[in-house]
């Protein structure tokens, strides 16, 4: 299960985001394959400049433009597994699961003691045995909760913290047509163009037709075509630090069935909830927020989240440490 690992540092903590950058990455997240000449037009600017910031953020490891497989097609599951640990076992067993290739997000929270990952499978057999047996001989190892994802309900690569910059009719301007299509089943050609993109989503086509096999043309075609099924998506990976959040966490959230629905519109407007999804188990919604300071985070959760009809319970799990992100993993 060793993944084609891309290891990268963790964000230059001097990387701020001006309103340029900002614009940046809303057109990236609209469009991950836009020309820089084409962005450069709608946003008033020389392609010179759009490449520059470009560069700036790639090497500063703020900005990451990936494709993302989707989970939910045919055949396929995927888990949020939160395993309780002692802390001196943490970061061991963090790189381990960082090093999966079906391990595709790892966090430390709760001061150390607690790891949180999503892990895909492709069948419900595979399932069945998902990280338990080399979890299970690991003596710190307090216990393991895996919950399945069934609905994204915030995110999957819309961030409105990160995509609000563009005015409608920038957005309207960079945003691609395209065709409504039928769900299809990658083949194996198509999983390792897939995971050339999850490495860099801009990748040029020379790189795309190494990777998958297939020559340029159908590589050009296969692209498309894999967006349009929902077989993948585009992503802008952001440090929310970055972006100006100090604090982030998870929320671990029972709702009322009855208001569930009410709860995930609700939550499609808090700009502080970057992801949130309905899960089995024994809370029903998970999200990860990311707040300003703790006071920030205090205000929304007494505020925002404390306001909506139907949230029964919340547990809070401050995130101690990003290991890996978006498929990069990420070195001390």
């Amino acid at each position: 299960m060793e993944s084609d690992i891309e290891y990268a540092r963790p964000v230059d903590a001097t990387t701020t985001l001006d309103e340029l950058d900002q614009l940046l990455i809303h057109a990236l997240q609209l469009d991950a394959r836009a020309p820089f000449s084409r962005i450069a037009a709608v946003l008033g600017v020389s392609d010179q400049t759009v490449a520059r910031r470009y560069r700036r953020l790639r090497t500063a490891n703020a900005l990451r433009v990936v494709a993302v497989p989707d989970a939910r097609q045919p055949g396929h599951v995927e888990w949020l597994v939160r395993i309780r640990c002692a802390p001196a076992a943490a970061a061991d067993m963090a790189a381990d699961l960082a090093r999966r290739s079906d391990v595709s997000w790892v966090t430390i929270t709760s001061g150390g003691a607690e790891i949180t990952c999503i892990a895909r499978t492709r069948s419900q057999r595979h399932s069945d045995d998902l990280l338990l047996p080399k979890l299970s001989r690991t003596a710190r190892l307090g216990d393991i909760t895996a919950y399945r994802l069934l609905r994204y309900l915030v995110g999957a690569g819309r961030w409105s913290a990160r995509t609000s910059a563009l005015s409608p009719a920038q957005a309207a301007a960079l945003t691609p047509v395209r065709a409504a299509a039928r769900p299809i089943q990658p083949t194996e050609a198509d999983a390792k163009l897939i995971r050339a993109l999850a490495r860099d989503a801009r990748a040029d086509y020379r790189t795309l037709v190494a990777a998958s096999g297939y020559p340029e043309s159908t590589v050009r075609r296969r692209v498309d075509q894999l967006l349009e099924s929902g077989a993948m998506y585009y992503d802008v990976d952001i440090d929310s630090a970055a972006l100006g959040y100090e604090i982030e966490a998870m929320l671990w959230l029972t709702i009322s069935p009855a208001q569930l629905a009410q709860v995930a519109t609700a939550l499609r407007t808090h700009t502080e909830i970057a992801f949130a999804a309905a899960t089995t188990g024994p809370t029903n919604v998970v999200a990860f927020i990311a707040a300003r300071d703790a006071d920030a985070l205090f205000d929304y959760l007494a505020t925002d989240l404390g306001a909506l009809p139907g949230v029964r319970r919340v547990e809070t799990a401050p995130i101690t440490r990003t290991v890996k992100r978006a498929g990069a993993t990420f070195l001390p």
